[in-house]
């Protein structure tokens, strides 16, 4: 290979496990993650929640590599068995692996839907633009994901924000990577596009085997859509495991700092918590004074 050249593989890699340890992340010489640890695998969704300044999306980051850790490990796991070490691989071969739906994406002028999500395929083309034979197939399959074909050759200044943040999910799936890191990707969504989009993290698990870690402020939705949850507080993970055993009334009005009732909605059968705040409280006290 000669002076500047850098190999490259176009197929899409699937069905990875990334496996972090010993986490710890330090902001002006102050831990705000505490030896952290998390798996996240193949076909299952592991949403991540916490009250604010938790760490949920500095661990997110973390796992995406955008975020410096004072200490970590992070392994890839495939099919095969083997296991790659995560931070030794290059910014291009992670991104073969790894992607990631940040917060704040901002409205592009000038562009249609089809150029936002073909920067997707950017880890596939190199540095000096080389020919990327699979991008046309790749960035198609992750229109059609989305639902948003139709929309393709529209400008993104003139969609929803339904609609773009779908766009930007497009994107993330044209690179076809094994492991999709969402940083709350409901914000800012009405109640049909928030329900849209937990489906199709539900779908992208389990009809294509992809290993969805996602930052969640609400905790019914993450209960609805998870298989495994990781809740954090104060830089630490407080419990890691099935939505039903992590989500318990006494561990989240303790984490949370306010009463928070859990019980089971009798239409859905699904776990369905209250925050209760003094105004709750005095509606119960009323309801039962005879």
């Amino acid at each position: 290979m000669s002076s500047g050249e850098e190999t490259t593989t176009a197929s899409p890699v699937a069905g990875h496990e990334l496996t972090a340890r010993d986490v710890t992340v330090s902001y002006d010489g102050t831990d705000v993650v505490h030896d952290a640890a998390i798996t996240l695998r193949p076909g299952e969704v592991t949403a991540l929640v916490g009250p604010n300044g938790s760490g949920k999306s500095t661990l997110l980051r973390t796992l995406a590599r955008l975020q410096r850790a004072r200490t970590a490990t992070l392994t890839l796991g495939s099919g095969d068995g083997t296991a790659t070490d995560g931070l030794a691989l290059t910014a291009r071969e992670f991104a073969w692996r790894v992607a990631l739906l940040g917060q704040g994406r901002p409205t592009p002028g000038g562009l249609t839907v089809r150029d936002i999500v073909e920067f997707g395929r950017h880890p596939y083309r190199g540095r000096w633009g080389r020919a990327d034979p699979d991008g046309a197939a790749a960035v198609q399959r992750a229109l059609a994901m989305t639902d948003v074909t139709d929309l393709a050759d529209r400008g993104a200044e003139h969609l929803s924000g339904g609609q773009l943040q779908r766009v930007w999910l497009a994107g993330c799936l044209a690179q076809e990577t094994g492991v999709l890191l969402l940083d709350e990707p409901t914000t800012y969504l009405d109640l049909r596009y928030q329900v849209e989009l937990l489906d199709l993290i539900r779908d992208l698990a389990d009809r294509h085997g992809i290993a969805v870690g996602v930052v969640l402020h609400d905790l019914d939705q993450a209960a609805a859509v998870a298989d495994r949850i990781t809740l954090l507080g104060a830089g630490r993970i407080v419990a890691d495991g099935r939505p039903e055993d992590v989500l318990t009334a006494g561990r989240l009005t303790e984490t949370y700092g306010i009463r928070v009732d859990v019980d089971t909605d009798p239409l859905t059968g699904r776990l369905r918590t209250r925050a209760v705040g003094r105004h709750h409280a005095r509606t119960e006290r009323l309801s039962t004074t005879p």
